[in-house]
């Protein structure tokens, strides 16, 4: 199969992300290979489901993105990249900066050598980056306005001109990987472009409290378990719905050569923003229930506030957020029910059927 090069990959793609990206292009046509190493809650279930809707025309790869043998192979078979596996937690980072260090940074400048590898040939690269390569932004001025931060002097958000000041273990290998794929289309020519993103929510995320918060405050209603809030509520996020960041994503590969070598921030922006507190509140509201909400202290690298001013991607790809933070709060609920994901689930990944995983990692 080598040299067909008729794929698109997907890192991680058995994810929250991943997976709704995978079923959009599959939709439309296009032949993917979801490689995962299938070690997050719920990317089994993910895999599953994308082998029901799509059948042999959905690839799955069991394989880790540190394994640049396995990954390169992978690389050169793909016209297009989509790099979206990572360590994905700052608090799983603190316990485990190894580990964070090698996924993150090592996994990226694998898919990146692969890609350089192939020269002309190359694949599009688009990598998902994230807002906490901004760092606890300390030099910007905020201010509490009733029950909700706000920026003193910046209206619509942050914009990509922002200081760089990683911050936590996954900041920096979220940073550092940011960057090589920058570097890389400037120094090697490849076709690289960077999504930073703030807060995505939506169907096939598995939540937890670590990551995926607005998810987990939905499972966690459904299934009358507490809820911890770290910091006072009054934090600030701009949650985007997923179909619109698959949309964006799929826009600016479309229009590679237009957008290689630039970097984006990507969020619900201004419209968005949403305190802490206000999503639970939605959600209390859509779901008819309430649980116990308790208060803990702020964690290394959170933001007080943190809303993406989307004026470049708007500008360049004619893109913004089609989905309010309500309405998809809706949807949300919509699709727990649906799923019948109705309480946290503490490994669904020991709870998929084993058999799955060969199936997965078997190529039709």
């Amino acid at each position: 199969m080598k040299g067909t090069r008729d794929h698109i990959l997907i890192t991680g793609g058995a994810g929250f992300v991943g997976s709704n990206l995978a079923h959009a292009l599959l939709r439309d046509g296009e032949r993917v290979i979801v490689a995962d190493n299938f070690s997050r809650d719920g990317v089994r279930l993910n895999a599953e489901w994308l082998r029901g809707q799509h059948g042999d025309r959905v690839r799955i790869e069991q394989v880790d993105v540190c394994d640049a043998n396995r990954i390169g192979a992978l690389v050169e078979q793909s016209k297009q990249v989509f790099h979206l596996a990572a360590q994905v937690a700052v608090t799983t980072s603190l316990d485990d900066p190894r580990a964070d260090l090698q996924t993150n940074i090592l996994g990226t400048f694998n898919v990146l050598e692969a890609a350089r590898a192939m020269k002309s040939a190359a694949p599009a690269v688009l990598f998902t980056s994230t807002n906490k390569v901004y760092g606890g932004m300390d030099d910007v001025k905020v201010e509490l306005a009733g029950d909700a931060y706000r920026y003193a002097d910046r209206r619509m958000g942050v914009g990509e001109d922002a200081r760089l000041d990683f911050h936590s273990p996954y900041g920096c290998s979220k940073g550092a990987a940011d960057q090589y794929v920058h570097d890389y289309a400037r120094i090697y020519g490849l076709r690289t472009v960077v999504f930073r993103m703030s807060c995505i929510y939506g169907t096939r995320q598995f939540g937890t409290e670590d990551q995926g918060w607005v998810a987990h405050f939905g499972r966690a209603l459904f299934g009358r378990e507490p809820i911890t809030i770290y910091g006072d509520g009054c934090q600030v996020r701009d949650i985007l719905w997923i179909d619109d960041l698959v949309e964006a994503m799929r826009l600016a590969m479309g229009r590679i050569d237009t957008v290689s070598g630039q970097v984006f921030n990507v969020g619900g922006g201004a419209a968005n923003a949403v305190t802490v507190r206000g999503v639970i509140d939605r959600l209390i509201e859509i779901t008819g229930r309430s649980v116990p909400v308790r208060m803990a202290d702020w964690r290394p690298g959170d933001q007080r506030i943190y809303v993406s001013d989307n004026a470049k991607l708007e500008r360049v790809l004619g893109w913004k957020p089609r989905t309010s933070w309500k309405a998809g709060l809706e949807n949300l609920v919509d699709w727990l029910r649906e799923a019948d994901l109705m309480s946290p689930v503490p490994s669904l990944a020991a709870e998929a059927d084993e058999a799955l995983l060969a199936q997965a990692a078997a190529v039709p």
